[in-house]
């Protein structure tokens, strides 16, 4: 009996050893429930690695029977590797011979999304994605950046916003339209409530609330107008760039000479482009007309050392290399207005098309990626979501998911 009991606890014991392997290269059935099943291993204390490189950056995780039955119910493809397999991953992983590498994810980061009241989630290709993987996200806006909430959160995603305060450029298009309006009273209302006298006013101080949460550690996530827009409204801090139309008053004729490039986080030496009718902020972003043919619209992910650059290894894993491009009101941005601080981790080939940027600012990083959705090359406002159990292996999806599990990977980030 005494020789029974020591093998059924030997066999737990070995069980409690093995590991379960989520394979993302070609093989993966589910690439974006996969990462909702790492983040939920991180949140049940489960110890899990991010294998860089491997199998198109792969995640062994403890075994769990839980784990495995998630797996099993959201279709994601998993192996039960031993400790002798899991032992011969980690040695292929960090051996010197391959740009691969094993980074400890350590805990499951705090999301927090930026993001207007009544915005449903398929206005935003963030949130869509965290709905269908199943991670959970507290949206906030301006009430609680600018009562210090940021403070609570890992990571930070920044809803299609424009931080200029001049309602996203559409006064041409739809200024009479029934949602462009009850946004503007909306945003109004808002900055009233929070004592400013303009909305142009209130975001300059959420953008410096921003910047703040990232210096102190914070990691940002910004996709479509909410990268370029939100760099202009830190380099116009001293200057009044919005038409009265926007503001009630004058735009500053002067505010292109007043604009402080020092104080952004990615861009520099760029050109407002200060007609209110135009639908564009600046000659950050690439217009349709510089994309050529659609249907060669594609952009390709750069590669990393993994044990020297772990950053943009981490937020470039995918299973393949090119990727479909897709629009927005900012699709890419233009090599010539990026500063040279910044890591391009994804660019159109021969251009000067920057599609995906990374950089740091104080102790904390921030990542832009232009476009809309990933998955709906043109999106226009009012079209219908778009259905990821179509899209489970989206490539430009996965992008987004890698930025959710970078804020985890706290102790490699310290190698850069």
């Amino acid at each position: 009996m005494k020789t029974l009991f020591l093998l059924l606890l030997l066999t737990s014991y070995l069980i409690a050893q093995n590991k379960i392997l989520i394979p993302m290269d070609f093989q993966q059935t589910e690439h974006l429930k996969a990462y909702g099943i790492t983040y939920r291993s991180l949140t049940d204390g489960l110890k899990a690695d991010w294998l860089l490189n491997y199998r198109g950056g792969s995640f062994l995780i403890d075994h769990s029977d839980k784990i495995i039955s998630e797996c099993l119910v959201e279709g994601v493809r998993f192996e039960q590797v031993s400790l002798a397999q899991a032992a011969q991953i980690y040695a292929e992983a960090q051996s010197e011979n391959n740009n691969m590498d094993v980074v400890r994810l350590e805990k499951a980061p705090k999301i927090a999304v930026y993001v207007p009241p009544g915005t449903v989630p398929w206005d935003d290709a963030v949130t869509l994605v965290l709905e269908y993987s199943k991670v959970p996200y507290d949206k906030i806006w301006n009430d609680e950046v600018l009562r210090g909430d940021l403070s609570e959160y890992d990571w930070l995603h920044l809803h299609h916003e424009d931080f200029t305060g001049q309602y996203g450029k559409f006064y041409a298009s739809f200024s009479n339209a029934q949602w462009y309006i009850d946004q503007q009273i909306m945003y109004e209302q808002n900055a009233e409530k929070n004592g400013f006298q303009k909305v142009s006013e209130m975001m300059k101080t959420v953008t410096r609330e921003i910047k703040k949460y990232v210096g102190q550690g914070g990691f940002l996530f910004a996709m479509c107008s909410a990268t370029d827009s939100y760099d202009i409204a830190l380099a116009a801090e001293d200057a009044d760039i919005c038409a009265p139309m926007f503001d009630g008053d004058a735009a500053d004729p002067d505010a292109q000479e007043k604009l402080d490039f020092s104080k952004t986080f990615a861009f520099h030496n760029f050109k407002l482009e200060m007609n209110p009718y135009v639908y564009e902020y600046s000659d950050i972003d690439i217009q349709p007309a510089e994309i050529g043919s659609f249907d060669n619209d594609y952009f390709t992910l750069f590669e990393f050392s993994a044990k020297y650059d772990p950053v943009p290894t981490m937020l470039t894993q995918n299973h393949v290399n090119v990727i479909r491009g897709f629009m927005g009101q900012t699709t890419m941005f233009r090599r010539s207005t990026i500063k040279n601080s910044v890591i391009i981790l994804a660019e159109r080939q021969g251009t000067e098309q920057v599609k995906y940027i990374n950089g740091n600012f104080g102790r904390g990083f921030f990542t832009f990626y232009g476009g809309h959705d990933p998955e709906d090359y043109q999106h226009a406002v009012g079209d219908p979501p778009t259905d990821l159990n179509l899209y489970k292996t989206s490539p430009g999806y996965r992008l987004i998911l890698n930025n959710i599990l970078f804020p985890a990977a706290t102790k490699k980030k310290q190698k850069t």
